[in-house]
């Protein structure tokens, strides 16, 4: 084995150059051979395996523990106990006693005082009864009353003729031609859309568009109910479809409206309403 003396580099081969770096053995002065000390498995292992922490000043850890010193050092100067430290409880503040009624003092009821007027149950329950008279609305005139009729009949005949006119378009038909439209499902229609037109508006606030006009309004006939009561959407159909009730025997039916206190018609007592002034 040959080291060579530039590169260091060990090498096998006997030859005259380093297989490394190219060097010329000759050039070199004759060195005797380093002899490689042969392991006998007592030798420390490892490139640091010779170094002693025990030896060592500078690393107090790994000195040896003396044997007789306590486990535990204790401080310089040693902590108060607990108890010591422990702060003094704050100081609980007495209650302060509640001031007493005075002794001489007693509740009264206000039945043992005479301010108190004594008033019989008959003449309390007839009171109410007398208010409510008073602020009862009158009843609606007839000059009222016939002039919201005619406003109701001619919106209901114009929306009437639109529908036939616009049925007869559709159909390619002129007005000469009407009779040749089927009459039973054109009338249903536009007695269903008169009676939606009065029963609807009469259900949502009391007042067709003529009523509005003439400050006229439908409520329940009921003398203990509100005048700002609404009419239910049942009784308002039921009042729609009097009047055809109305109608049937001459027209009959609509004569209370001229004559009587409250001025009730047919279809009036048969929904159980009344028209007063709004």
């Amino acid at each position: 084995m040959a080291k060579c003396p530039k590169c260091q580099y060990f090498s096998f081969d006997s030859g005259d150059r380093c297989r490394n770096c190219g060097y010329d053995f000759s050039l070199s002065l004759d060195l005797p051979a380093d002899d490689l000390e042969i392991q006998r498995g007592t030798e420390p292992l490892g490139p640091l395996g010779d170094f002693s922490l025990q030896d060592t000043p500078n690393l107090p850890l790994f000195k040896p523990a003396d044997p007789d010193a306590p486990l535990v050092t204790p401080a310089a100067t040693p902590r108060a106990p607990l108890s010591v430290r422990r702060g003094a409880p704050a100081a609980v503040k007495p209650a302060r006693p509640r001031p007493r009624p005075e002794a001489d003092y007693e509740p009264r009821l206000a039945l043992d005082t005479a301010e108190i007027p004594i008033v019989a149950p008959a003449s309390r329950a007839a009171a109410p009864a007398v208010e409510a008279s008073h602020d009862r609305p009158s009843a609606a005139g007839t000059g009222a009353r016939l002039g919201a009729a005619a406003i109701d009949l001619v919106l209901l005949a114009g929306i009437d003729l639109m529908v036939l006119y616009f049925t007869l378009k559709i159909c390619d038909l002129t007005f000469a031609d009407v009779l040749l439209l089927p009459a039973a499902p054109l009338l249903s229609f536009l007695l269903l859309l008169d009676g939606g037109y009065l029963s609807t508006f009469v259900a949502a606030g009391g007042q067709t568009i003529g009523k509005m006009a003439t400050g006229i309004r439908v409520v329940p006939a009921d003398p203990a109910a509100p005048a700002s009561e609404r009419v239910t959407f049942g009784h308002a159909i039921v009042r729609a479809a009097s009047y055809f009730v109305a109608l049937a025997p001459a027209g009959i039916g609509f004569l209370p409206v001229f004559f009587g206190r409250e001025r009730r018609g047919l279809h009036d007592r048969l929904a159980d309403t009344r028209v007063i002034r709004a």
